[in-house]
């Protein structure tokens, strides 16, 4: 993969991880999907990615197995509106990778930290991982942070309530990482434009919150 230049300030190298595990059916991944591309073309977050100090990188992939890590959208610079119109279309058209599989959190960590290692030079660097299970293959999100290069990574967690009654306490004991990392709670996948849009805008935002007992999160005024 060519390491896309930053060709000027960047002030964040943001990825965004998608689950496509088992556990996720094809209606469920249409509202994952569609909800980040409404996310994406949400006034406030394009006024974040657009109008702040400096350039944003974006990159997206999806996640399940070991093995099942497809890249949906490589790195690309949102210096502007068409750039960012263009990604949002490339995410727009994606069609599923993988169904069936299990859910390999640590593999798909250890993706999202390669994927990091081909982004501009930016001043954070940012994982933006969504799912609605637990790790259920492979190795944990532990020994990711151990092995592979997280030395500045921040990674953030969006879990999708549903069936699986650990998600909320597995994303908030094990996939948080770094200083001021975050979780944010989609009461199902019905929910999830909502709390991909609020997750957004506090990344690009850099917004420091407080976290409640229940690990949901308060916000800014």
């Amino acid at each position: 993969m060519q390491r896309v230049q930053a060709e000027g300030h960047c002030r964040l190298a943001l990825v965004l991880a998608l689950d496509v595990s088992a556990s996720v059916d094809a209606a469920e991944y249409a509202l994952q999907r569609d909800g980040l591309v409404a996310a994406l073309r949400a006034p406030d977050i394009q006024r974040a990615i657009l109008q702040g100090q400096g350039a944003v990188a974006l990159s997206v992939f999806e996640w399940s197995g070991r093995q099942q890590q497809v890249v949906v959208l490589p790195w690309v610079m949102l210096r502007d509106r068409a750039a960012l119109e263009q990604a949002i279309g490339v995410i727009a058209r994606a069609r599923r990778s993988y169904s069936g599989f299990p859910t390999a959190a640590g593999y798909g960590l250890g993706f999202g930290a390669g994927m990091l290692r081909e982004a501009p030079a930016c001043d954070r660097q940012v994982i933006d991982v969504s799912g609605d299970g637990i790790n259920n293959e492979g190795f944990a999100p532990a020994l990711a942070y151990k092995h592979f290069p997280f030395d500045g990574v921040v990674v953030n967690g969006l879990a999708i309530l549903g069936p699986d009654e650990g998600v909320q306490r597995f994303y908030r004991e094990e996939i948080l990482h770094g200083p001021g990392a975050f979780m944010v709670t989609a009461e199902g996948f019905e929910d999830f434009r909502r709390a991909m849009t609020l997750k957004l805008f506090r990344e690009l935002n850099d917004l420091q919150v407080g976290e409640r007992a229940d690990g949901t999160t308060t916000c800014c005024g």
